[in-house]
């Protein structure tokens, strides 16, 4: 027992030295440069899943394996750390940095719950939206991060006025009698409990969570024995967990989900967009606008079926009841309705550090838009001699450096009508930045660069291309389906950028080895990359909100997996319907080299 212990202990320090002793035969005995390269990237990708290390250490072994086996020189492999994707990530940052310091991320989520209205299953749509949308800007943690505890606050005060509307209630009907006193004080010990902060994993995002236990040891017992009075409580205490319980999930299943349908949603859109473009350079046809048309109606689909799945998972789907016009509102939605109005009221009127934040963030999308449309001239065209040269990074890097340019700040004046000056300082300083911007991403991403030159280099990829062919033989829907498949389980147990970083450089050869448009594998296996709902540590949205200590594990795995089925299946529909014009994907593309093809079955 003294040895298990031992090596449970030092299990991580096992298993970064055994990987690289127990591959070491593949280069010593099979000695080609493709062999060399496989053993960098099982070394690599076997501590990416297991986190032995942490994810940018392990990106940065190709930095000095590559060179040791003669592979790629040091300067060529350095070259690869830094690429367009770690520019436009700049960018995304300075806007995400200037929208978090300003509360703006604050008010468009207050103002958007405030305009779906207050009704239990309207005002949990409207919390998904919001986050939504800020995770379409933002990364999909801060987005968690920011909207969670407004939710959490709006969910205590409905369940207080649950409970004061049950207990008046039980008061009129049985005089004195008031079984749900009891709770009442439950939920006030409760609410004067100290709140506890965590970290997640190494995340910067310090959560504040009352965890709130109203059910007591001496309660629990055979249900089919306890009296009616008791019975009673114990289906309120059911519905107010419910209540809890649904609120924290739609915050991090809509997170996850808006991140989807931009390129600067989610690291694993930036990866794919970076890869694409610099496996197949004369495309150009993913950008900001092109994603955004395929990937909108499938966000927009997954989050309306996410929606009712939860409310039928845990509060029961009553179309009666979510659709009634009644101007009376319930002691719930008055809850509601009161925080909400006092939080949107604390932050005043809008400053002009969150216009000014506003302006330039509706000028970069703008800006991201217009560059290439496709189907009229973009303002890209205006540089026709180098219009290859501008891309969606040099719009981000405009409007992210404009932020350290301009004041926070603006000259007021006094009662005797003088100027007041004020030191000056910019939106946001480097410092600010530095605190928002997540290098571990970059590096991670800059070592998956840096091995899929390797294997372009190597010859690697063109020997995984020539042992993928067989399965041409199969019906393409099919091949979809089983690469969503393989890249969904594997982003329960492994980060989102690492396993699109993985499995990228293997299913780009794989839609070349059978003869297709590699969009038709490459655009749903990126999507599905970000289907990590089934466990707390799957993404850190999912541990954000299981830190407030509303939910158990199970509670996720049953909603995840539903989820999960729902998003791979909305990803076959819409790959094998409105995608397929938006790219012309049954036609081979003239940028792809011409291989024999062994697509036998028809597409």
């Amino acid at each position: 027992m003294k040895i298990l212990s031992y090596l449970l202990v030092y299990r991580r320090l096992l298993l970064i030295v055994l990987t690289p002793l127990l591959l070491l035969p593949l280069p010593l005995i099979i000695k080609t440069k493709e062999a060399e390269c496989a053993y960098t990237l099982f070394v690599v990708a076997i501590f990416w899943l297991t986190e032995a290390l942490p994810l940018a250490v392990s990106a940065l072994l190709p930095a000095f394996m590559f060179p040791l086996f003669g592979i790629m020189g040091s300067k060529e492999v350095a070259s690869s750390y830094f690429k367009d994707f770690h520019l436009l990530l700049i960018g995304v940052i300075c806007l995400a940095t200037s929208i978090e310091k300003w509360n703006l991320h604050k008010r468009v989520a207050l103002r958007m719950v405030m305009l779906v209205g207050v009704k239990p299953a309207w005002l949990m749509l409207g919390f998904m939206v919001s986050c939504a949308f800020l995770s379409m800007w933002l990364s999909n943690t801060s987005a968690a991060a920011m909207v969670m505890p407004i939710v959490e606050a709006v969910a205590q005060q409905i369940i207080r006025a649950e409970v004061e509307a049950d207990a008046l209630e039980m008061s009129c009907s049985n005089g004195s009698v008031n079984p749900a006193l009891e709770l009442d004080e439950h939920i006030e010990e409760c609410e004067s409990t100290e709140w506890k902060e965590k970290q997640i994993n190494g995340y910067n995002n310090s959560v504040a969570s009352t965890v709130c236990t109203v059910e007591n040891e001496n309660e629990k017992g055979n249900e089919q024995n306890l009296p009616p009075a008791e019975a009673e409580r114990k289906g309120r205490k059911d519905k107010y967990d419910g209540i809890l319980k649904v609120m924290c999930l739609c915050i991090a299943y809509s997170a996850t989900i808006g991140g989807l349908t931009t390129i600067a949603g989610t690291s694993t859109n930036l990866i794919f967009t970076e890869h694409f473009n610099s496996r197949y350079p004369d495309c150009q046809c993913i950008n900001f606008g092109s994603w955004f048309i395929l990937s909108f109606p499938i966000g927009v689909i997954i989050l309306l079926l996410s929606w009712v799945w939860l409310q039928w998972l845990f509060l029961g789907f009553d179309f009666k009841n979510m659709f009634k016009c009644s101007k009376k509102k319930t002691a719930r939605e008055e809850a509601s309705s009161r925080v909400i109005q006092e939080e949107y009221k604390k932050l005043g009127p809008m400053s002009y550090p969150e216009t000014v934040t506003l302006v330039l963030f509706i000028l970069m999308t703008i800006l991201w838009f217009t560059r290439d449309p496709g189907f009229i001239p973009g303002w890209s065209s205006l540089f026709p001699e180098y219009k290859s040269y501008i891309m969606d990074s040099t719009a981000a890097l405009v409007i992210g450096v404009l932020f350290f340019i301009i004041p926070a700040k603006t000259l007021s004046k006094t009662s005797n009508g003088e100027n007041t000056l004020f030191g000056y300082t910019p939106l946001i300083t480097w410092k600010e930045f530095q605190s928002c911007m997540p290098w571990e991403i970059a590096i991670l991403v800059g070592g998956g660069f840096a091995l899929a030159d390797g294997c372009e280099v190597s010859k690697l990829s063109e020997w995984v291309a020539s042992k993928l062919t067989p399965i041409g033989s199969l019906p393409l829907w099919l091949v979809i389906l089983i690469s969503c498949l393989i890249v969904t389980s594997v982003t329960e147990v492994a980060s989102n950028a690492a396993t699109i970083t993985i499995f990228l450089p293997i299913l780009s050869p794989l839609a070349e080895a059978i003869h297709v448009n590699p969009l038709f594998i490459l655009i749903p296996a990126t999507l599905c990359t970000s289907f990590a709902f089934l466990l707390p540590v799957s993404n850190p949205s999912n541990a954000i909100v299981f830190s407030y200590g509303h939910l158990t594990v199970m509670d996720m795995v049953k909603a995840g997996l539903g989820i999960n089925i729902i998003g791979v299946a909305v990803v076959m529909l819409a790959i094998m319907t409105w995608i397929v014009p938006i790219f012309d994907l049954y036609t081979y593309p003239s940028w792809l080299p011409n291989i024999p093809s062994t697509n036998d079955t028809g597409l």
